[in-house]
């Protein structure tokens, strides 16, 4: 039996007082979530995955799983499915606009979790939106590669991202490939991924969350706020029905950010909920299949009572 709770320390100094326990059901009370027949908006902007286990479909599926009202703004249509990636169609960035502007100005959002930017044009036309919006906060999936491998950004746009893009995260979760790429620097140990995370942080982004799913023992993700340091860690599941992983986290966070919790506190939950899914993966397709995105909200409904553990160390 795999142990869901996702074990949360802090390192910081005296001074602060972020790892103080809240009233988690007063937070949910308060956030406004069940106020009458209305829920928070989110809005994810990213990729479209057919196969529904990852992109866009995750985003929708992880967002209302954790209890918030899920928009959605397309940036590419993707052709895949749990084995491979066979086309890519890049929307117009005039269409692309249009639909921010769509959902700004009727129902806007409380967070902004952003996915898939395909092209510098992309890249610019977000960034000029977030701009004209600044929207409370933004979580950024810097995504690179589909599970299987293929990739989702052209290498011509990495500079891009890190010139006008990472500036606007509030949390950026690149996994460790993707931490590599943009700090252009190995990462194989939790030292290189705090290396890792305060290089990123200084690019222009609030915070850096940088995910271990990809190194070896337990999945141990570092934060770092410019200040501290957070670490995250569940034990592996083994299995390889991952794929979306990566959307489904960095949705849950925005979700979480949304809701009304503190950023480390955002984090463990989301963390809690994605090592449930994974643990719960379906068992679809011919590669690495889908997470459950509701396989808690199932068996439990929105019940708040079953929380990550967080630990403070001094």
């Amino acid at each position: 039996m795999v142990n869901n709770t996702a074990e949360h320390i802090i390192t910081k100094s005296p001074a602060t007082n972020h790892g103080d326990p809240v009233d988690v059901a007063a937070d949910i009370k308060n956030s406004g979530v069940y106020e009458g027949t209305r829920l928070i908006p989110v809005l994810t902007i990213a990729g479209s995955d057919c196969s529904g286990g990852a992109g866009v479909q995750a985003d929708l599926k992880t967002m209302s799983a954790n209890g918030v009202f899920a928009e959605s703004v397309i940036t590419s249509v993707v052709a895949e499915n749990t084995a491979r990636v066979i086309s890519v169609q890049n929307i117009d960035v005039n269409i692309i606009k249009d639909q921010i502007d769509a959902v700004f100005e009727d129902i806007p959002p409380k967070a902004v979790k952003i996915g898939m930017l395909d092209s510098p044009e992309i890249m610019r036309a977000v960034a000029e939106k977030l701009e004209q919006y600044n929207p409370e906060h933004v979580v950024i999936d810097p995504v690179m590669y589909a599970k299987n491998g293929a990739a989702l950004m052209d290498p011509s746009c990495i500079g891009t991202l890190i010139d006008i893009i990472i500036p606007r995260a509030g949390v950026l979760t690149p996994n460790i490939p993707e931490a590599e790429r943009i700090s252009d620097m190995e990462i194989r140990s939790v030292a290189d991924q705090r290396k890792a995370a305060q290089v990123i942080q200084k690019m222009g982004c609030l915070s850096v969350l940088v995910k271990g799913g990809h190194a070896h023992g337990d999945a141990r993700d570092v934060l770092f706020d410019g200040e501290q340091f957070h670490e995250f860690t569940t034990p592996r599941i083994p299995t390889k029905n991952t794929h979306g992983t990566g959307c489904t986290y960095s949705s849950a966070i925005a979700s979480q950010l949304a809701l009304g919790y503190r950023r480390d506190q955002a984090i463990a939950r989301a963390k809690r909920y994605v090592t449930v899914a994974i643990q719960h993966a379906l068992m679809l397709g011919n590669g690495n299949g889908p997470t459950h995105h509701f396989w808690d909200l199932y068996e439990h409904g929105l019940d708040d009572s079953a929380v990550g553990k967080s630990q403070v160390v001094r």
